[in-house]
């Protein structure tokens, strides 16, 4: 599964709000809910957002392996 938790480190690091993410780049309201979800992203928006942070994408997201009963 595909968190992105890592971007939300980065986004406070930066004091990068959702509301800038919004407002001053043109991020969808759902996008940003997708991401808050941990919901699958197009990696148009994944580089859209290293773009914005000016970061690596492992700053933004990372993968984490499904439980596997």
């Amino acid at each position: 599964m595909i968190r992105y938790r890592p971007l939300w480190e980065t986004m406070s690091q930066k004091k990068v709000t959702t509301y800038t993410l919004r407002v001053k780049h043109g991020m969808s309201h759902a996008t940003v809910q997708r991401l808050q979800a941990d919901q699958p992203v197009s990696t148009h928006t994944l580089n859209k957002l290293c773009e914005i942070l000016n970061c690596r994408l492992d700053e933004v997201a990372e993968y984490v392996p499904d439980d596997v009963d």
